[in-house]
């Protein structure tokens, strides 16, 4: 029981707020933690404190903020409104300072060996030769590009940037759920949330001292920096972006703010001699790194896509040749691939000596016999996804599909076994949220960031995206998910040290 005071946590939630109920599902702000201290306590009472109609205004205006400052997404298969804000709920996840401890070492053992994984796919195949994985498996994936092979890398760093996905069952234990190893997006809300929180709601978060999360653009521009070709004392870093149209275009602009770097487009840029330059007002200027928010496909028609209009002919010889630097490798997206990601436990394992600090979800290949026909055996338990696709897209929820739902999904899988895993339905953990109804559950998941140059980094925190409907397990934004701030105690309450006021 958390209790500060003589006052259990759950009896003053339940107080304020009696209809408040997470059922089975660990709760990010009643469940104990011995070393959450006092704050919980703390966010509880402020919140009872501010009220639910004041709840309701200052999130609107917080909303308001988010249209004013043009912080957008675009929704591509939504043609009644195209460019959306995140909803933000103002109700935010408290990770104590030894749960971030875990987190923070897991997400750098798990950037560690995918980026020894991506080395070996694109050098000597150790861990195919020795049969860890399915030769079929890399060399058959949309995503492995050949012409990466013996291609050296600064650092031996393919994914510079990397969010892993992360969840927390029922019974509080973290599990990923999935890596992104090609070009993560969403790391411009954990920071601006945290900026709405501050100018919004002070008074939750006066005398709590959080881990701060504005040092993340600092951070990167330092590992891009580190990764350029030699020679350059302060070499030239741009971001290159697909344009306005592109759904994570606020983020390349705050990113390229926050960098101090110009933000550009393929046709801000040119190739000379195998160098790269920017066109400017003043001429040709030579570039070292790009950090690219563009496809592989799209980066250099010369070598992908002849017919894109979004790269920059000649890039990725000018790569080769040693001129530039690109962040992230190209063909980093055979490691984030879903059915790798059911590989990962054997890959930390065969390259870092290691078990997984914090362990995957139970994943059955389709593209396996045995997997397969557990798979089939069990449609309606599983929770089956598509290993090519993104955003909440192309998932079936086996416990609450129609019997036709369920069907179609047995006929894609055996159409394509090898598109197709499954998981067992997890019992997400839900965060008090700012609903119709008042204060609900909701469930969510988290977003940690890591930058890698020479050593690896993890912005404190992460995203945490909230299912804003109740009951709903899909928390993407295309997919009418939102999102929290993420705090993280800078202090650890265990041995009952540190104070909030």
């Amino acid at each position: 029981m958390n209790c500060y005071g003589g006052f259990a946590l759950s009896e003053i939630f339940d107080s304020l707020w009696p209809d408040y109920d997470p059922g089975r599902f660990f709760c990010e702000l009643t469940a104990h933690r011995a070393d959450a201290g006092p704050v919980p306590r703390l966010l509880a009472e402020r919140l009872g404190r501010i009220g639910l109609p004041d709840l309701r205004a200052r999130a609107a205006q917080a909303e308001t903020d988010l249209i004013d400052l043009g912080i957008t997404f675009t929704v591509y298969s939504d043609a009644t409104a195209i460019d959306r804000i995140l909803p933000f709920d103002c109700i935010p996840r408290v990770l104590t300072h030894g749960e971030w401890d875990l987190l923070e070492r897991a997400c750098k053992q798990r950037v560690a060996a995918l980026n020894l994984f991506l080395g070996d796919v694109y050098g000597k195949h150790r861990i195919i030769k020795d049969g860890v994985i399915p030769a079929d498996l890399v060399f058959n994936n949309s995503n492995y590009r050949p012409e990466m092979q013996d291609f050296p890398v600064p650092h031996g760093t393919y994914a510079h940037i990397c969010g892993i996905d992360i969840i927390r069952d029922e019974f509080g234990d973290f599990r990923v759920l999935e890596d992104n190893a090609r070009t993560p997006s969403g790391v411009s809300y954990v920071i601006e949330n945290r900026h709405l929180m501050l100018r919004t709601f002070p008074d939750l978060m006066a005398g709590i001292k959080l881990m701060p999360v504005d040092d993340y653009g600092r951070r990167l521009r330092a590992a891009m920096s580190e990764i350029a070709p030699g020679g350059h004392g302060d070499p030239q870093v741009v971001l290159l972006s697909p344009g306005i149209y592109n759904s994570a275009y606020f983020e390349h602009v705050f990113l390229a703010r926050e960098m101090g770097v110009p933000l550009v487009v393929g046709a801000d840029l040119v190739v000379e001699n195998e160098r790269v330059f920017m066109r400017t007002t003043a001429g040709l200027k030579p570039v070292h790194t790009i950090y690219r928010r563009l496809n592989d496909d799209y980066l250099d028609p010369a070598v992908f896509k002849a017919d894109s209009m979004l790269g920059v002919r000649g890039l990725i010889g000018a790569w080769r040749a040693g001129n530039v630097a690109i962040a992230n490798a190209v063909g980093t997206g055979v490691a984030d691939d879903k059915a790798v990601y059911a590989y990962m436990p054997r890959i930390i394992k065969y390259y870092l000596g290691e078990e997984p600090l914090i362990k995957n979800v139970d994943t059955h290949i389709c593209r396996e016999a045995e997997g397969l026909q557990y798979t089939l055996d069990n449609l309606d338990k599983l929770v089956t996804k598509p290993v090519g696709e993104s955003g909440g897209y192309g998932i079936t929820i086996g416990p609450r599909a129609s019997k036709e739902e369920l069907e179609a999904s047995r006929a894609a899988i055996l159409a394509d076994p090898g598109n197709w895993i499954s998981q067992p339905m997890i019992g997400l953990s839900v965060g008090p949220t700012l609903a119709e109804e008042g204060i609900g559950p909701r469930h969510l998941d988290l977003r940690p960031f890591i930058i890698t140059g020479r050593e690896s980094w993890v912005l404190p925190g992460g995203l945490s995206r909230v299912a804003m409907k109740r009951g709903s397990l899909i928390v993407n934004s295309s997919q009418g998910g939102g999102s929290k701030d993420t705090w993280v105690l800078a202090e650890n309450f265990a041995a009952g040290e540190g104070g909030a006021a």
